[in-house]
């Protein structure tokens, strides 16, 4: 994916389209555990800063996704419906991506639950039509998280209005509005992440929601600053996208942090992975780190130990292909665990409790412009929703 095309086809990364009947057949995405993976050891151009500390025999006859999957949860990054037994989703997403699909589709229990939303009678009356808007869209996410809930035995992610990013207050007043919302139709808070984008203003307001027992999904990180004040935050999970990142440093130059691994030898994007996942668990951070924008087999080897990796179908497809012969000589080794964060030093600078003054020095430009530009597209998402709603709206079959 070249940089200036990675939001356009990495915007859906987390979202999930489900469906009632074999017939209708599209895309679907799933975000949290899943299937899992193993490793070949393979060598790369580039080579990220792993320290290999712990290694098992390959026992012949398993599968690489099968011996891999002791060491991380592989997440299907693009689902269709009949890939659901090979490659089965236990979480999902719901965004406004999500809500874009599902209207384009015939009658399934999604598009049902989308129609309930606009026909929902309490937001009939709410005085401006930015109000009554806002409510059916709330509504159409909770109702189409909900029929998810019942779909996954894992957790269910609703993505926050990325137009909010900015304003602490309104993104949590936004996740408590949701959070009722799910509460009335039975759906508890344990088995719900609400996602927000990585400003500053959403890891504060991530800080405020974990203080209450509501878990949130930081999206959208790009730099260790991000990693590590989201982590001391307390976020359930944050999400790095590694290919992303190296687009950008393909193209671009200026960047201290990825200058700085590059110079190593490493990716940049498998460099801050490693040391946001050692950060994490040197520190005894609970937030769990998932990896996205993975581009191919070595990505997945490189990150194995992080806690979830999201990976395309063709290279899920590719691992589950893989066969290791009782005679191969290969082991699959874990990059990241326990003994990795152990060892693994930082500097003082990085080691500082982060405030809005340090987090705003510490994002270069990287992080900056792909955070701007992922917001972007997921507000324009959000925009095309309320069109979209508003040609519609009342649903003639409800």
């Amino acid at each position: 994916m070249s940089a200036a095309s990675f939001h356009s086809a990495s915007l859906t990364s987390s979202s999930i389209l489900l469906q009632q009947d074999r017939r209708t057949r599209f895309s679907a995405r799933s975000v949290l555990p899943v299937a899992a993976f193993s490793s070949h050891r393979s060598s790369t151009q580039i080579r990220a800063s792993y320290t290999d500390f712990s290694a098992s025999p390959n026992i012949g006859g398993r599968t690489e996704l099968d011996a891999l999957s002791h060491y991380s949860e592989i997440v299907p990054d693009t689902v269709v419906f009949d890939d659901f037994e090979r490659f089965p989703p236990t979480a999902a997403t719901v965004s406004s991506s999500l809500l874009l699909g599902i209207c384009s589709l015939p009658d399934t229990t999604f598009k049902g639950a989308v129609d309930t939303a606009l026909a929902e009678k309490e937001c009939y009356g709410l005085g401006t039509p930015n109000a009554r808007m806002t409510c059916f869209v709330n509504k159409a996410l909770v109702n189409v998280g909900g029929e998810l809930s019942k779909l996954v035995p894992g957790r269910v992610s609703t993505e926050v209005d990325a137009r909010l990013a900015y304003d602490t207050h309104a993104i949590v007043g936004k996740v408590e509005d949701l959070l009722r919302l799910y509460n009335s139709i039975d759906v508890p808070a344990e088995r719900l992440l609400f996602k927000i984008p990585a400003t500053w203003q959403g890891i504060e307001a991530a800080r405020l929601l974990e203080s209450e027992g509501i878990q949130t999904h930081m999206t959208f990180v790009y730099s260790f600053c991000q990693a590590a004040a989201a982590a001391q935050a307390g976020a359930s999970v944050i999400q790095i996208f590694v290919g992303r990142l190296r687009d950008w440093a393909r193209n671009h130059s200026g960047d201290a942090e990825i200058e700085a691994a590059l110079k190593r030898g490493e990716d940049p994007g498998l460099a801050l992975v490693t040391k946001a996942y050692n950060y994490i668990h040197k520190y005894g951070h609970k937030s769990k780190l998932m990896v996205a924008s993975i581009r191919n087999k070595q990505d997945v080897f490189n990150v194995l130990g992080v806690d979830y990796i999201i990976t395309p179908l063709k290279i899920l497809q590719a691992l589950k292909e893989s066969v290791t012969p009782d005679d191969d000589k290969y082991t699959f080794v874990r990059r990241l665990s326990s003994q990795s964060a152990a060892a693994y030093n930082f500097t003082d600078e990085e080691l500082v409790k982060w405030d809005q003054l340090s987090f705003a020095s510490g994002m270069g430009p990287a992080a900056l412009e792909l955070l701007a530009s992922g917001m972007d597209g997921h507000s324009n998402q959000a925009k095309r929703v309320e069109e979209l709603f508003g040609k519609i709206w009342p649903p003639p079959n409800v």
